[in-house]
């Protein structure tokens, strides 16, 4: 099942995307705590930009 999942994302627009991941850190307790997106190649540094 994973591999036709992986090849219909090569095919179509699944190349023109990247999963951004960030670390935020708390400011009540300090821990962190990640944030995942998904975005389009070119938005990628608009995105890592953002606090």
């Amino acid at each position: 099942m994973a591999k036709k999942v992986v090849a219909s994302l090569q095919k179509g627009e699944g190349k023109n995307f990247a999963k951004v991941i960030r670390a935020i850190k708390s400011d009540k307790t300090g821990a962190y705590t990640f944030r995942e997106e998904m975005v389009t190649l070119d938005k990628i540094q608009e995105t890592l930009a953002k606090n």
